[in-house]
């Protein structure tokens, strides 16, 4: 096919993840906006992203992207923090206008940074996230954007995301590495009143992350805040709106075994799914 996608018929709204969390991501826009159509994309056989470097996560990613704009969607969201730190603005930068400048590609950072002005009380604000985030530095670079004095903290949780996808997070055993991270965080900052959840497996572990964090501090899952953001983009753009597609049906891909995948999903979705596999690259 062309680099550019010339049929412009309405389609899916695409969701891309490098493995399971962004089903959280999906879960949260399908409870808001239960009338479009969905297709959700995960690269689960080259998860996880968060240790990769900048290049192939990018590299990646535009693959993804590219493979779901073939599939007809006009709207792809990076349900995936490592993905819109590491990717999403080259690609909206560099690939669409060449691609195909009335399509869009959405991340989830930025929907959880613009709310967190509204939510802390003393502008200290501390980041959960993946090895690849934290390094990224991304959300720091859009929280000082939005809010030149806010003190912003990071700390990577490099066993969280495993724990979720093997299914140990609601062991005993994951207990001690919740505490670990997050005490690792406070002892950085001890004024910090927020956490940003920075990676979408994390509102799996929010029960555990509320049992040793103290009560005074708002943990911020990002599923619902990236949805209403997504409401609030077709509200004010109503010819992107028209062009997904509004079945009330979800496709689910993978690039690794659709067994597997359809078991895995199981424990983010709650819910009987049957995936299909693909391949990129």
């Amino acid at each position: 096919m062309s680099d550019r996608f010339l049929p412009q018929a309405p389609g899916p709204i695409g969701v891309f993840d490098s493995g399971y969390g962004g089903l959280t991501i999906l879960k949260s826009i399908r409870e808001q906006l239960p009338q479009y159509d969905y297709l959700y994309l995960g690269d689960n056989a080259r998860a996880p992203y968060g240790s990769r470097s900048f290049e192939l996560v990018y590299d990646f990613t535009l693959q993804a992207v590219r493979r779901l704009f073939e599939l007809g969607c006009h709207l792809v969201i990076l349900a995936c923090n490592t993905a819109s730190a590491k990717a999403l603005r080259s690609i909206q930068q560099n690939d669409l206008p060449y691609l195909d400048s009335s399509r869009r590609v959405l991340g989830v950072i930025r929907p959880t940074v613009e709310i967190i002005g509204n939510i802390t009380q003393n502008r200290h604000v501390g980041i959960l996230a993946t090895p690849g985030t934290i390094k990224s530095e991304s959300y720091n670079i859009e929280l000082k954007k939005f809010y030149p004095d806010m003190h912003v903290t990071g700390q990577a949780c490099p066993l969280w995301v495993p724990l979720i996808e093997n299914n140990e997070h609601n062991d005993e055993g994951a207990d001690y590495f919740v505490k670990k991270y997050l005490d690792l965080l406070l002892e950085k900052d001890p004024q910090i009143d927020t956490i940003i959840l920075g990676c979408t497996h994390y509102p799996l572990l929010l029960d555990k992350i509320k049992a040793y964090c103290p009560g005074h501090i708002r943990l911020i899952p990002q599923g619902n805040y990236v949805a209403e953001s997504l409401v609030n983009y077709l509200q004010r753009h109503p010819e992107m709106a028209k062009s997904c597609t509004k079945g009330g049906h979800c496709q689910f891909l993978t690039t690794e075994s659709p067994e597997k995948f359809t078991e895995n999903a199981t424990i983010f979705l709650k819910e009987e799914i049957h995936a299909k596999k693909i391949i990129l690259g």
